[in-house]
């Protein structure tokens, strides 16, 4: 079972204080497989929020519920610039 660490609420404002900046998401994808990028977290909703990668290759955008970022499927951080 995975734990989930914090309430909505908390994940929620998390969420929407980094709101229109950019940000290094870690996806995991299961079996010790990860995906990551920095991208901006151009979309806050109730139910779930998007980020748009910075890579030119990618086309559109790509959405997360906060139960996801609860339990650590999807981690964010605020870029520290370097990558941009």
């Amino acid at each position: 079972m995975i734990k989930t660490n914090g309430t909505l609420s908390e994940a929620k404002n998390a969420i929407e204080s980094m709101r229109e900046k950019q940000v290094d998401v870690t996806f995991n994808l299961g079996r010790n497989k990860f995906v990551s990028f920095t991208g901006k977290l151009s979309g806050v909703y109730p139910a779930l929020f998007t980020v748009v990668p910075q890579d030119k290759n990618f086309k559109g955008k790509t959405s997360y519920s906060y139960s996801e970022y609860m339990c650590g499927k999807v981690r964010l951080k605020e870029s520290d610039g370097q990558n941009a």
